[in-house]
């Protein structure tokens, strides 16, 4: 009996070790939640993935909600959002979108902010889509390794059904986006280059676009 008890407390210490190695998905995604929350400014290189166009360029973004994104290709082309105006510069169309917004989170790249995952957590539930051990970032193959989490929305006025994370381990930082709507349609934001904390100057986020397009205002709402 004695033996027997011995053995029983054995297996119940380790798998109390074992467990304190188990980190849950929200757990997780908690810590990513709380790394952006300490961010106060970032800049990092993005490409944006819609069927079959990509968009390249450098994403900026400064707390609480400024976001600015300068576009090599299409080359010249930006997105800004100064807290209240949404400015869109198109330079194959000679055109300038501005839109008064409460919140850029109408931008799929906000997502990698504070709010934008806040707003993850709220109406989407989380959990890990490969397990939690770190898997390579590309399915091809890739030196680089990441968690990846899959997160499904609570309810069917979401605009993604479903949105996976690829976040790196060590760091916190999401390296890649995909969003995929009701439709099919799939987004993917890709991260990488990351520069912290460096100061950005809200000047940045002051775009004054080329004074011979045309302006087109609130055309989110424009019949």
């Amino acid at each position: 009996m004695k033996k027997i008890a011995a053995v029983i407390v054995v297996c119940f210490l380790a798998s109390l070790v074992f467990a304190q190695n188990i980190v849950t998905a929200s757990n997780f995604f908690s810590q990513v939640s709380s790394v952006y929350g300490s961010i106060k400014d970032y800049e990092a290189n993005i490409d944006i993935k819609a069927g079959k166009s990509t968009m390249v360029g450098k994403v900026s973004f400064k707390r609480p909600d400024l976001l600015r994104i300068d576009f090599t290709n299409p080359k010249d082309q930006v997105i800004c959002y100064n807290g209240d105006l949404l400015t869109i510069y198109l330079p194959g169309a000679s055109a300038i979108l501005n839109q008064s917004v409460q919140s850029s989170g109408n931008a799929g790249a906000s997502l990698a902010t504070p709010n934008g995952l806040s707003l993850m957590s709220r109406y989407y539930s989380v959990a890990y889509e490969t397990g939690q051990a770190p898997v390579p970032l590309d399915e091809e193959g890739s030196d680089e390794l990441v968690v990846k989490l899959i997160l499904s929305r609570r309810n069917t006025s979401e605009a993604f059904r479903y949105i996976r994370l690829a976040v790196s381990p060590e760091s916190k930082l999401i390296r890649r986006i995909e969003g995929v709507t009701p439709q099919g349609e799939s987004f993917v934001f890709r991260f990488w280059n990351y520069s912290i904390n460096q100061g950005i100057s809200d000047q940045r986020f002051i775009y004054d676009p080329p004074t011979s397009a045309n302006n087109y205002n609130n055309f989110l709402f424009s019949e």
